[in-house]
């Protein structure tokens, strides 16, 4: 068979780095000496390209890791400490906290290794190599293909990678796409299963600002938190146990306490999660157009009620801190997406370029008879697209995402349901049951029924008015006739019928989960609407979604590799996937509007200027305002002040937050944990006046540590540069 040619040529990619914006990429490590090094150094780095990412020798990489399931963190001392943002640790610390021990409002600090917190299932992944697998992956694959008849036979190719890539060892592996589907990389992982956690300042200190503060710039928030890896004792990877020892790294960070000045040059490592810079006009219509204002007015219901409840009751604060702040998260960022696309008039931009495009292929038969009607494709196929995402988008927002809680939480018992109605083994139901049995403590722990019924009355009827008939789960046929769209007479009487909002009851049954008990569970008018939704989610809404995406990412993969063809003196970046990427630029303040200068840092000043304990956020705790008296801060001051936050031209998106900000030396000087409001549209079009990424100074990280917790013996496990 005829294999079919990868688009995208190395060479074509890196033929013109000399004409790249320092501040706008995030490159592949593996390609840093090919692509990026010589401007690097141009603009004041003084390390090598191996110093950043080798396989021969210790390197950054080694230093670098994915926190969770959607941070980075970095390591910084020969034990195994690592730190990251309060905010990627913020659910580990609400879990730890209690009415009577609130870490969250009193923060933690472990005086020993004895006194750090374990966290059952959190990880951290160091990626050990990475290989461009193109070839190897498309072997095979014809061009007269089918996309699933494609997706398949690269389904099997990459599955045989990804095992002979780890055969013999204890690592994991993936295979990811890169330009669009033109270009596959492998990534082979260690995941270390033990990290405890080690201190965290106050929310007052670290969510310092809260939602009101966040996306925006001026920043005083002291976004940071301590974990430890620990090992067996060959320092490899293992469950938690009390005989584990702290992880021996390859590489640490030094600390550096040289401060940042303007132009000073920051480059970060870590994981940016999403972004889609190479998009269609289309696609910016329909997320500002039909998805963002949609799923923005869920959310601010959501927020709403999670807010006013917390504001009523310090309990409820405690269980819905960390929803209400992943709520508030990305609504805020779609509303300034919206804002910032506007701003860059975005969409006509697009426009005017598909223009040039379209000219250009039809200017030369060869391409006219590849690209010609690839934007009209585009146009067609995003009308049915829109429709299926927001589909797709508002059942996971009402369902599944803190929306109705209890719906979500009853889908965990439909695994064992259908063991005990397939008679499968009583030890293997009762091993799911005991699963459960924990399940259900947590997830009590965090939830206020009074809450959950708001929520549920409210998300439902949002539901019922706007999305039409044909994506309405069938519980909506029952709401719509019997109860006449009363959601609050249909929600008083679920809630009174449903055992899922009874724990105790819950237990009782798992105990013993006999048929008779199981049924009780199966009957229970919550799960119904599990059911209800997850039926009209699999059947109908997930399928023509699935299908309409793979016509999309065909689309993707040919326009990707016809801009390249089409602007050969442009360097290309390859869009964010949460792999291992490298961003730099400058310390840089911006005009964020006519008449409005920022300057490039904050300082304990601000913090005091906004103190205000009427309200949570802003309640500067009464030590760090002592400290402030006295101007006790130590070694970590700059001309005399204590400086907080910075910001700079890195691009960095989701994922990247608790990424380590280097300088020049490849010394840490900050923690990136988010973006200026006006520039959060770098996800879909970066702007270079407006997007600056915004960072925890290290230096007020370790006055915190020091000065305010006391647990300075942190300090002598790192290796700071003075």
């Amino acid at each position: 068979m005829k294999r079919l040619i990868i688009l995208v040529s190395l060479s074509l990619v890196i033929s013109s780095a000399s004409l790249l914006r320092a501040d706008e990429g995030m490159w592949i490590p593996l390609l840093i000496e090919k692509m990026n090094i010589q401007q690097m150094q141009e603009n004041g780095f003084k390390l090598s390209a191996e110093d950043i990412y080798s396989v021969n020798k210790a390197s950054m990489k080694d230093a670098v890791m994915i926190f969770g399931g959607g941070c980075t963190g970095e390591l910084i001392s020969d034990k195994g400490l690592l730190i990251t943002n309060h905010h990627c640790g913020y659910r580990r610390i609400q879990q730890h906290s209690t009415v009577e021990h609130d870490y969250l409002t009193d923060g933690f600090w472990a005086m020993s290794l004895k006194e750090e917190l374990p966290n059952p299932g959190l990880t951290v992944t160091f990626l050990k190599w990475m290989k461009d697998v193109s070839e190897q992956v498309s072997e095979g694959v014809t061009e007269n293909m089918s996309e699933k008849e494609r997706e398949d036979v690269m389904e099997v190719n990459i599955d045989k990678l990804i095992e002979k890539a780890i055969e013999g060892t204890h690592y994991t592996a993936h295979i990811e796409d890169f330009y669009r589907g033109n270009q596959y990389y492998l990534f082979v992982e260690e995941k270390y299963k033990d990290v405890r956690l080690v201190g965290a300042p106050p929310s007052s200190i670290g969510k310092f600002g809260g939602d009101t503060d966040n996306w925006m710039w001026p920043r005083h928030t002291g976004d940071f938190s301590l974990f430890r890896i620990y090992a067996d004792k060959d320092n490899k990877p293992a469950e938690y146990s009390q005989d584990n020892q702290a992880f021996v790294p390859a590489k640490s960070f030094p600390i550096s306490l040289k401060g940042t000045n303007p132009d000073d040059f920051t480059f970060i490592f870590g994981y940016p999660g999403s972004t889609y810079e190479y998009v269609p006009s289309y696609h910016l219509k329909m997320l500002t157009q039909d998805i963002y204002p949609e799923l923005i007015s869920v959310r601010d219901k959501k927020l709403e009620i999670m807010n006013n409840d917390m504001e009523e009751n310090s309990g409820v604060r405690i269980q819905y801190s960390a929803k209400s702040a992943s709520v508030s998260n990305s609504w805020k960022r779609w509303i300034g997406e919206i804002k910032g696309l506007e701003k860059l008039d975005a969409i006509n931009k697009k426009q005017l370029f598909e223009a040039d495009f379209q000219a250009w292929s039809d200017s030369d038969p060869g391409r006219k008879q590849k690209y010609a009607s690839l934007l009209s494709d585009y146009q067609k196929l995003y009308e049915d697209y829109t429709r299926y995402r927001l589909a797709k988008d508002y059942i996971s927002e009402v369902f599944i995402r803190t929306g109705t809680e209890l719906v979500a939480f009853s889908g965990r018992f439909e695994e064992l349901i259908t063991k005990v109605e397939d008679n499968v083994p009583e030890n293997e139901i009762q091993k799911l049951a005991d699963k459960l049995d924990g399940q259900v403590g947590r997830f009590f722990k965090d939830y206020n029924e009074p809450t959950d019924y708001k929520l549920f009355v409210a998300l439902l009827k949002m539901f019922g008015d706007n999305i039409g008939p044909e994506f309405q789960p069938s519980i909506f046929i029952n709401i719509h006739s019997k109860y006449h769209d009363n959601y609050e007479k249909y929600a008083a009487n679920i809630y009174k019928k449903t055992i899922f909002n009874n724990p105790q009851k819950l237990l009782e049954l798992l105990e013993s989960p006999g048929k008779a008990s199981i049924k009780k569970i199966s009957n229970d008018p919550i799960l119904n609407i599990y059911r209800s939704v997850i039926d009209l989610y699999t059947q109908k809404v997930l399928p023509e979604y699935e299908r309409l995406t793979r016509d999309m990412n065909k689309l993707n993969r040919i326009y990707m590799a016809a801009q390249m063809e089409f602007q050969k003196d442009k360097v290309f970046y390859p869009d964010a996937n949460f792999t291992l990427r490298l961003s730099y630029g400058k310390v840089k303040g911006y005009v964020p509007r006519d008449g409005v200068f920022f300057k490039h840092y904050t300082t304990l000043d601000g913090i005091m200027e906004k103190d205000n304990p009427e309200i949570y956020d802003y309640d500067v705790p009464e030590k760090l305002k002592d400290l402030y008296r006295t101007k006790d801060y130590g070694r970590f001051a700059q001309d005399e002040e204590m400086h907080v936050c910075f910001i700079a031209t890195n691009h960095t998106t989701g994922g990247n937050s608790g990424s380590p900000v280097l300088n020049a030396e490849g010394h840490l000087i900050g923690i990136n944990f988010d973006r200026a409001w006006e520039g959060v549209m770098s996800d879909l079009m970066f702007n270079p006046d407006q997007c600056r990424n915004i960072s925890l100074d290290i230096r007020y990280a370790l006055f915190i540590i020091d000065k305010f917790a006391g647990a300075g013996y942190l300090l002598e496990e790192m290796t700071i540069v003075e």
